[in-house]
């Protein structure tokens, strides 16, 4: 009996995945991404095997590195014989694990040692930084971001002014923490969370209890009706694994629509919590996407002025202040031609006898 075209979807996803961890593994688990791990693992015991045949596969090629006529670019809309799909899907998971392993030298782990708190902290562009609050709560605080802290008897109140900042809440329940960014009010009492303000929307991602998304000014929940409620007046709350993307600033008088809370899963909460340790891992994502990323963490940027090369879809894990690490691999496996200045890489699709 031939698989359907979902479980081959889901097979290769799984695929995918434990050849992230076989590369993670190699460089050097933290204790963060080891809890997450063991998460993955549990979630489906498909994970654990596929995870133990891949291993024992790359251990026997011991140092095999990727053929050239396996690009690793993941290009869905483009159909194939099925003989030469899974060959290919084997391919491209190896590939994946050669990119990341390729990088993975150049890993470092994010800052151990806290800093005191002065009422705010800015981070510079690249800048990473472990903050202890008046109450023993830490944030982890990424590139180019600054918070702001309003602390009073009642209350423990954060600003996140612009960027990325992952909260670790010491429990108080008798002093709720608040974490407010562009209107957007995430009340936690002890649990762990991901705020991202992006210039049209505010991201929160729950890495551990659950928090409760509100509008700042109305005070009323931003995530919409679960089917399943814990208590009748209970607002709905979003929960560890989930995520809620909200959208940036209304026009005055007008009201924010509640968002939906999306299931995340393991390994897209690694992906987006890598930056933790000073990476950037991406799926099958646009270049763009990829190179706004790494333009976060950067002075000199990077720019695709072609619409066609922008919407390519690539992968991989890279350090994230070695943006010529991408650019390189662009240049040698996919034809794309880099003219570098001072300030700029610009990115275009080299001519047909581009390698």
């Amino acid at each position: 009996m031939m698989p359907s075209p979902s479980d081959a979807s889901d097979a290769a996803r799984i695929e995918q995945e434990a050849a992230e961890w076989i590369a993670r593994h190699y460089a050097g688990l933290s204790a963060a991404e080891r809890s997450r791990f063991q998460h993955w693992q549990a979630l489906d015991p498909r994970h654990a095997a596929v995870f133990a045949e891949l291993e024992a596969i790359w251990r026997a090629l011991d140092g095999v590195r990727q053929p050239r006529q396996a690009t690793g670019r993941i290009n869905a809309d483009v159909p194939a014989p099925a003989s030469a799909r899974a060959g290919w899907r084997f391919a491209l998971t190896l590939a994946a694990a050669v990119v990341i392993l390729a990088s993975a030298v150049w890993w470092r782990a994010a800052p151990t040692e806290r800093t005191p708190y002065a009422g705010a902290v800015a981070t510079a562009v690249g800048e990473l930084r472990n903050v202890e609050l008046p109450d023993g709560s830490t944030v982890l605080v990424n590139t180019n971001t600054r918070i702001e802290t309003a602390y009073s008897a009642a209350e423990r109140r954060v600003r996140l002014v612009h960027g990325e900042a992952h909260f670790t809440v010491a429990k108080n329940p008798a002093r709720p923490f608040y974490v407010d960014a562009n209107g957007v009010a995430v009340r936690a009492v002890g649990t762990a969370f991901n705020v991202r303000l992006r210039a049209d929307s505010v991201e929160v991602l729950v890495t551990e209890g659950r928090v409760r998304v509100a509008d700042t000014a109305r005070g009323t929940s931003l995530i919409a009706e679960k089917s399943v409620q814990v208590g009748a007046n209970d607002a709905p709350l979003l929960r560890v694994g989930e995520r809620a993307v909200v959208g940036g600033s209304v026009a005055p008088g007008g009201v924010r629509q509640p968002v939906p809370a999306a299931a995340v899963t393991a390994s897209e909460v690694g992906r987006v919590l890598a930056w933790q340790d000073r990476r950037l891992e991406f799926g099958a994502v646009p270049l763009a996407e990829i190179v706004a990323e790494f333009n976060r963490y950067n002075r000199v940027q990077l720019v695709v002025e072609e619409p066609a090369l922008a919407a390519e879809r690539f992968g991989g894990s890279f350090r994230v202040d070695q943006p010529d690490t991408l650019v390189r691999l662009l240049e040698k496996r996919f034809g794309v031609r880099a003219e570098r200045s001072k300030a700029e890489v610009v990115l275009r699709r080299g001519s047909a006898s581009a390698p």
